[in-house]
């Protein structure tokens, strides 16, 4: 059963291709890692909890983000997946000790409110996936997004995400192929 996303990630859509949101806040390039406990609470995805580990070597430009949004306005969903999987890796994600893989798409946000993080790449899709094509195939976007205040964190993950622009509402809807997010809990920046 299809779930739609909340609110609270209808805002990180529009923060990361739109960008209806605060201005964006370039900082350093230094690369920065996130460690995070995962918690899976979906009733379809697979449960229980894990490590992530989210290393952002660098924040999307704003041409980048211009033409993801130019890309999903003129073109639709699947050219921007097309897009996304051919911009320069800007960090890395991992889940337990797994190799990981490429995140496509970071921003950073800083307001009064403190930090936020939103990012996004082109999920793996496993040979049997491509393969046997079921309903998942659909769902090629991993979507994420970090808030801090202070020193901690919390943030949420959504692992296959199947992206739909409304061109009357001008609005980006995030439909999550899990029953909710994974929650990220305890977000430190690993030092």
């Amino acid at each position: 059963m299809n779930k739609r996303m909340n609110v609270f990630y209808v805002g990180a859509a529009a923060a990361l291709v739109v960008g209806l949101s605060q201005p964006v806040v370039v900082s350093g390039q230094a690369p920065e890692t996130f460690t995070a406990l995962a918690a899976d609470l979906s009733t379809t995805g697979n449960g229980g909890t894990g490590r992530i580990d989210i290393t952002i070597t660098r924040w999307s430009t704003p041409e980048e983000r211009e033409q993801l949004r130019t890309v999903l306005v003129e073109k639709g969903t699947e050219a921007v997946y097309r897009a996304l999987q051919k911009m320069k890796s800007v960090g890395r994600i991992r889940v337990n000790d797994s190799l990981g893989w490429d995140l496509r798409y970071s921003r950073e946000v800083k307001g009064n409110d403190g930090r936020r993080i939103v990012f996004a790449t082109d999920r793996p899709i496993s040979t049997a996936e491509a393969v046997r094509q079921p309903r998942s195939i659909d769902y090629k976007f991993t979507v994420g997004e970090l808030r801090f205040t202070g020193d901690k964190g919390q943030g949420s993950l959504s692992a296959a995400v199947k992206l739909r622009y409304d061109q009357g509402d001008q609005t980006l809807e995030l439909e999550n192929l899990a029953s909710e997010p994974i929650r990220l809990l305890d977000v430190r920046v690993r030092k």
